[in-house]
């Protein structure tokens, strides 16, 4: 018997709420809601006490699994390391498949992010790149090509 029903979502603690959701609408998904969050359900979920956060739902488009932007009014948000490569231990990219990698990649470049590496080709079915958007949220854009 499996404890899980389904993949509902990834959280992401960022400190520019606005830019992280205009990143993410820019690559196609949809803001579902904003809100506060704070009392006695969110201090005991993440046992951090009078704790006070502002959350984003993004979904892709056609529905699926979500993206939840989270930025801290209390207490302040603590910095990690924005130029982790993938090789550091822990949460190491958000992965989205899209129509067109190449246009993809000219649009987040444009709007003042990174191309990581390079964009990649596996085996002729998949086209990669790793992107870095604000505050060193490192996203996998992959095309299918075959």
């Amino acid at each position: 018997m499996t404890h899980i029903k389904r993949f509902d979502h990834v959280g992401v603690t960022v400190r520019d709420l606005d830019r992280a959701t205009d990143f993410f609408v820019s690559l196609g998904l949809e803001v579902q809601g904003r809100q506060p969050v704070e009392g006695e359900f969110i201090d005991t979920v993440i046992a951090i006490p009078d704790s006070r956060t502002e959350i984003v739902m993004l979904d892709s488009p056609g529905g699926g699994s979500s993206v939840e932007l989270s930025s801290f009014v209390r207490p302040d948000a603590v910095d990690g390391s924005p130029d982790a490569m993938a090789n550091v231990v822990g949460l190491r990219s958000l992965g989205f498949e899209v129509h067109d990698l190449r246009a993809a990649v000219d649009a987040v470049v444009a709007d003042g992010y990174s191309l990581v590496g390079g964009i990649g080709e596996y085996e002729d079915v998949w086209r990669m790149a790793y992107v870095r958007g604000p505050e060193g949220i490192l996203v996998s854009l992959a095309e299918r090509i075959g």
